[in-house]
């Protein structure tokens, strides 16, 4: 979790602004170092540790802080004159910074609602308003500020304050500076992280890189370590991508398949339907057997036509009228009629007709 935490920060600021060099190799140079296992950590710390000093009264305690651990070295007093090196040795390659960590009852917090539109200038915006704040003015105070979060759906900003008043911590300043370990960063007891309360123009300006050049060699360096941290992200990155392909095109498949399934089916169930209804019609050699029963001899059938269980018959015979009697005897025939007179056909002495009746399968024998 602790490398994950750290590879986070090695994400590239957004230049809204114009971006030292320096910044942000020194916090690449942080990022970077957390990344490091313990002991590799402790040795490059001791070559370029920070020195804290820590203010009781007249009296000040001495530390050499190598990442998150502390030790005290000695002691200085604000009253006695002379460099830091006769009290305290100094590492070979000099101190990385000097901090100066005040009694947290010295520093005032507040918790201040601001309109989102300062963010950019929010340091500028509260210097303004200090005596409105505090009940110090803008001369007598250091400062600092932090973003906790946001209010009112995005609109407002959630800002801690802290005030330390400039009489508390000025001889302090002096007696360092003219130690020779100017003060770096103005902070207390349980500040959060990054917190100085000394503004950026009287923080001294250090030359950690020497030149140009060696800037650039050093940024070149940066670069190449995170590129060779950030490829194994890029690669799982890569194969997420590619497996979403592969799942897009599987899923297409898939619907491809579920749509000729259900083409599928709506065929079978037409041709099922088909078979059912012809099923469920009943065969004309057994209404033809039927009816060659039924009619007596000298009877002539000359047109036979059916439709959906209606029959429609046209024929002779010498006893027409007895036709509709020995019809509706026969299973499956139903509603017998005429469906027009009987007529006298005078050639032949027959009687021509015309009958209708419906025929059903599940009467049939």
């Amino acid at each position: 979790m602790a490398l994950s935490s750290s590879l986070n920060k090695l994400r590239l600021p957004a230049l809204g602004g114009p971006v030292r060099v320096e910044r942000l190799l020194r916090r690449w140079r942080r990022a970077l170092f957390q990344c490091l296992p313990r002991g590799a950590r402790h040795r490059l710390a001791l070559r370029n540790p920070l020195l804290v000093a820590v203010p009781r009264g007249d009296d000040a305690d001495l530390f050499r802080q190598l990442g998150d651990e502390r030790e005290q070295i000695g002691g200085i007093d604000l009253r006695a004159a002379g460099t830091l090196s006769s009290v305290v040795p100094t590492p070979k390659n000099g101190w990385r910074e000097t901090w100066l960590e005040l009694p947290a009852d010295l520093v005032l917090l507040r918790t201040l609602m601001l309109p989102v539109q300062v963010k950019d200038n929010l340091r500028k915006v509260v210097s303004y308003e200090i005596d409105r704040l505090t009940p110090f003015a803008p001369i007598d105070v250091y400062f600092d500020t932090d973003i906790t979060g946001t209010a009112a759906r995005g609109s407002k900003l959630q800002v801690r304050l802290a005030v330390c008043r400039r009489d508390d911590v000025s001889d302090w300043l002096a007696r360092l500076r003219e130690g020779g370990s100017p003060v770096s960063r103005l902070t207390w007891e349980h500040a959060w992280t990054g917190a100085n309360l000394l503004p950026p123009e009287e923080r001294p300006r250090r030359a950690r890189f020497g030149s140009l050049l060696t800037q650039l060699l050093a940024g070149v360096v940066l670069l190449l370590v995170a590129a060779v941290l950030i490829s194994p992200l890029r690669q799982m990155s890569d194969e997420r991508e590619l497996l979403q392909r592969e799942l897009r095109q599987v899923r297409i498949a898939a619907e491809e398949v579920q749509v000729v399934r259900e083409e599928l089916e709506r065929a079978r169930l037409g041709s099922v339907e088909v078979l059912e209804r012809k099923r469920g019609q009943p065969r004309m050699t057994d209404l033809l057997l039927e009816l060659t029963e039924l009619l007596p001899d000298g009877t002539w059938v000359q047109t036979l036509n059916y439709r959906e269980g209606e029959v429609d018959i046209r024929g002779e015979s010498d006893q027409a009228a007895a036709l509709i009697a020995r019809l509706e005897q026969g299973p499956g025939i139903n509603n017998v009629s005429f469906r027009s007179p009987v007529m006298q056909v005078a050639s032949t002495g027959q009687e021509r007709f015309h009958i209708s009746f419906t025929y059903s399968r599940s009467q049939q024998r």
